[in-house]
Order: C-alpha cells, then sequence, then structure tokens
C-alpha cells in the first residue's frame, strides 16, 4: 500500500473525475458543471462535488460504464441485501487491481506465499468478494482450496486432509463450525488452522477488543481473528493488521470520506458516513459514492508503522435503522445479544411493517432455546440493552439454517427487509 500518503492523493482523485468526465455518460451530466484546473483540486473543494448514490445507480447503471462493452471482463453485482442488485463493470486491469489490494491486505495479516487458504464463501453468482480473495491468493503465490460456504462436515474434511492455516469466513459460519466440531468429536483445536479472515459480520467493538462474536470463536479456539470491510461498488477492501488497530484504507485504489450528519469531516475517534472516491478503476469510476455505512475513523499512524487512514467496526447501515415501539436499533444490536448465548448458534432477524406502517420485529431462533433456562435471559437482556423486546418464533434448527445460509445467495442472510 501507498506509504507516501494517509488517504490517496488528490491528483489520483483529479485524474478519475476527468476520465469518468469525459467516458462515463453519467458523470458527464452529473459533473457538467465541474470544469476545473488541476490546481484547482483540493480538500475544501471537493466537497462542493455531488455524492453518488446508490440509487443513482441502480437508476443509471449502465450509464455509469465508462469502457466500451468489448473490455468488460467481469461482471459483479451487489448482493441486493440494500435493495436491488446493481452491476459493477471490471476491466482486466481493474481485475489486476482487485488481486493486488487482496494480496496486499493479506500480507497485513501476515500471511505470505507459505500459506494455504481455504475459501468458505462463493465465488460463483456474480460475488466480488470471492473473486478477489482468490486473485488475491494468485497473487500472493500462495496455495487456495475452494470449499465455499456452508457444509461443515465438508469444511471439516478438508481441514484435516488439506491442512489449511488460513480460512476466509463469516465468522457467524465459524461458530456453527465449532458447534459442529463440538457434537461429532472433531478434536478441531489440533487443526492447522491458525487464523481466519472474517468477512461481512465485524467481529470488533470500536475500541478494537473483540466482541461478543469474536469472543465466541477464539474463546474456543486458539486462532487470530481479522476484521475486513469492503463492498461490491468500492471494489477494493479495508484489512485490520497484526496490530488490531481498525482495517486499513488502500490509498492506491481509493479516497476516502468518514462524514458526519451535519455533512463535516469526521475527525479521530469519531463515527460518520464512509464516502469512497474509486481511484485507478476504468469500468465503473465512483466519484463521492455514499455507501450508507457507519463506522469509526482513525487518523493517527497505526503500530504498525503504516499511516494510510483506517476504520473501526462498521456500527450499522443508514438504510437498515429499525425503528421498533419508539426506539431507534441497529441490528448489530440484536446480534451482539444473540452471540452473547452460548446455546445461540444461529439465527435470524425478520423486520416487516404493520398495518400502520410501523417496524415489526421477530427473531428466528432454534426450537432448543425455547425451552432452555436461557430464553428468560435473552428477553431481560433485550429489554435492559435495547429497552424494547421483539417476537420470538422456533425451528427446527436445521430448518431455521436454510434459511440463512440459502443455496441461491452469497450471503448468510441472518436479518430480512421484508
Amino acid at each position: 500500500m501507498n506509504l507516501n500518503s494517509t488517504n490517496g492523493s488528490l491528483h489520483s482523485v483529479y485524474d478519475t473525475i476527468m476520465y469518468a468526465k469525459q467516458n462515463s455518460p453519467f458523470y458527464q451530466n452529473h459533473l457538467k458543471s465541474f470544469n476545473p484546473g488541476q490546481q484547482d483540486i483540493t480538500e475544501s473543494f471537493l466537497k462542493t462535488l455531488p455524492f453518488t448514490t446508490k440509487e443513482d445507480i441502480s437508476s443509471n447503471n449502465l450509464d455509469f460504464l465508462a469502457v466500451p462493452l468489448s473490455r468488460v471482463a467481469e461482471y459483479c453485482t451487489t448482493s441486493g441485501t440494500a435493495g436491488d442488485p446493481i452491476t459493477i463493470y471490471l476491466t482486466k486491469t481493474d481485475l489486476l487491481n482487485l488481486g493486488k489490494n487482496e494480496e496486499q491486505s493479506f500480507r497485513l495479516t501476515g500471511a505470505g506465499a507459505e500459506d494455504v487458504f481455504q475459501l468458505m464463501t462463493t465465488i460463483d453468482k456474480q460475488f466480488m468478494a470471492g473473486l478477489a480473495y482468490y486473485l488475491g491468493v494468485q497473487e500472493l503465490g500462495a496455495g487456495l482450496i475452494r470449499i465455499g460456504p456452508g457444509v461443515p462436515s465438508m469444511q471439516w474434511k478438508s481441514i484435516f486432509m488439506n491442512k489449511p492455516t488460513v480460512l476466509i469466513a463469516v465468522p457467524g459460519f465459524i461458530v456453527s463450525l465449532i458447534d459442529y466440531a463440538k457434537k461429532n468429536n472433531i478434536d478441531y483445536r489440533s487443526s492447522s488452522v491458525r487464523s481466519i479472515i472474517c468477512i461481512g459480520e465485524p467481529i470488533r467493538e470500536a475500541d478494537f477488543s473483540l466482541n461478543l462474536l469474536g469472543r465466541r470463536i477464539v474463546d474456543n479456539w486458539n486462532v487470530q481473528l481479522f476484521s475486513t470491510y469492503a463492498s461490491t461498488e468500492m471494489g477494493a477492501a479495508f484489512t485490520e493488521c497484526k496490530y488490531h488497530n481498525g482495517s486499513h484504507l488502500n490509498t492506491d485504489l481509493l479516497y476516502l470520506e468518514v462524514i458526519k450528519d451535519n455533512g463535516e469531516d469526521a475527525q479521530e475517534g469519531e463515527a460518520g458516513e464512509i464516502v469512497i472516491t474509486t481511484l485507478k478503476r476504468s469500468g465503473t469510476p465512483l466519484i463521492r459514492y455514499r455507501t450508507g455505512d457507519i463506522a469509526h475513523i482513525y487518523l493517527k499512524t497505526c503500530g504498525c508503522g503504516e499511516r494510510s487512514r483506517r476504520i473501526g467496526p462498521i456500527l450499522g447501515r443508514k438504510s437498515q435503522i429499525i425503528k421498533y415501539k419508539g426506539t431507534t436499533i441497529f441490528p448489530n444490536s440484536i446480534f451482539k445479544i444473540l452471540d452473547s448465548f452460548e446455546d445461540v448458534t444461529c439465527y435470524k432477524v425478520e423486520v416487516s411493517r404493520d398495518s400502520l406502517g410501523n417496524h415489526a420485529l421477530t427473531v428466528l431462533l432454534e426450537k432448543e432455546v425455547e425451552s432452555s433456562g436461557n430464553l428468560f435471559n435473552i428477553i431481560e437482556k433485550c429489554r435492559a440493552e435495547m429497552r424494547v423486546v421483539p417476537d420470538f418464533l422456533f425451528l427446527e434448527k436445521d430448518y431455521l439454517y436454510t434459511q440463512i445460509y440459502k443455496s441461491n445467495s452469497r450471503k448468510p442472510e441472518k436479518i430480512i427487509f421484508k
């Protein structure tokens, strides 16, 4: 990563803006009043440019394409968990940068060519993350076992047969993997695995200590956990180093803003919305793209010596704020409570609206919890920490598992907005 910059180069931002204006039909119109000389690009001037939103892309998807279709090498789509899926078009050069980003991210965690990775996420269904991990491992020169998501028995068989040292997985699935090992007398603590790169769910609190989900893993398994944050739109990842002081920005590929509700930049340790401008991307450049994700920003030099900006765990999405019985709730608040109970190994949250348009909140739990002594404790913890108690529905564990890890979905569906 570029150690000479803390936040990407304004010169590179200028190049992105001019490239997008010349080649992207959307930005030709969106930035039609922007005609600066290069000397005019400053941080304050950048903030006079309009944001780009997910709604913009959804409504004008093909107009974001900045190259002829004949140059598109990959069509990646978002998962659709926060609206209709959108397509990000990548050229061969974009794919090369995608692989280099992941290779650099892996090195931040201490991984090298001598490692063997087991990929527990899908690489099909137009999923950029699985593709990025594959390309990154190849760039690193390491070995890769493409198992894909789910099927704990197959995961453990591969672990003991192929001896991977690094897993790439959703942390909630690792909890299920440990639970399966315990119930089937698998000596998982003697395996070759030494670290897990976590995707899709936060494993740390704002102070960088492990949250309840992270602790449930390391209390049972002597492995190192590494946080990541990425999205299909940004085409790059923020990844934690061995100092675990936040996830590092790749300043070669992204320019980062973290913006508070009043429009001002968040300062050291403050929370705000992540806004990114892509650098060096030719297929689908994005300028001041509002991700909708909320996180703390950290500006001070990390213990590893890297000076790039870092972000803390994602606190939530603006589009997923739940208004329930007069209380505002982020999904992570519910997840945190459920993750604190050892006998809760899988769950799903359903958010719908009643006849008056108000949010209704139902938590799906495995049937065993209904008769356990912990149901009362779960209810009381919801009342104490969220000030409200959701409805509960109890299902057979195997069936609930299929509702979370769906065969036609590339990510576990822990929450759904109906």
